[in-house]
């Protein structure tokens, strides 16, 4: 990993958690097929295709938020089936794995500018959705939480479904 130099020092173990995030959800999707990737095993459980397309939607999300110039427009092609934190949605045709990984390949350096950029006013500067508000910091905070809980989920899914283990190298 890279030494990154951050403008506010509450965000270095962030990025460290990001850089690994990166790697390990493109090592969890790996070798999934895409009709494996809809499969619930006979349970409500989000499937892959949905777990990986809204941590996508997530990092595009965060993006547009964060960016400085106020012109930001990032979204996933599958912007339809994830915003407004959809839920799964049954009988749905979600992207295929290589287009969830493509669009994470494209956001995830938008996305890692736009944090390291992030300085503290920033961070503590709220944000609103429907009913709540949050600062930067804190959405941060969660979403480098649930990204780590999306990718142990499809790790759990890659063993239930027959795959081998995630790699973590």
């Amino acid at each position: 990993m890279e030494n990154t130099i951050t403008n506010s020092s509450r965000i270095q173990g962030f990025i460290t958690l990001y850089d690994l995030h990166t790697d390990y959800f493109v090592n969890a999707l790996e070798g999934i097929s895409d009709t494996d990737a809809h499969k619930r095993h006979n349970t409500k459980a989000n499937h892959v295709a949905w777990l990986a397309g809204s941590v996508v939607q997530q990092r595009f999300e965060l993006a547009n938020s964060l960016d400085f110039s106020g012109n930001s427009n990032y979204t996933q092609p599958a912007d339809d089936l994830f915003k407004d934190n959809r839920g799964i949605i049954d009988g749905a045709v979600y992207p295929t794995i290589a287009e969830y990984i493509e669009q994470w390949q494209h956001i995830t350096p938008i996305l890692r500018k736009c944090v390291t950029e992030a300085d503290d006013e920033k961070l503590d500067t709220l944000y609103e959705m429907p009913g709540m508000q949050f600062s930067f910091y804190d959405i941060i905070s969660f979403n480098t939480y649930r990204e780590a809980n999306c990718i142990g989920q499809i790790a759990l899914w890659r063993r239930l479904l027959g795959y081998s283990a995630m790699k973590y190298v």
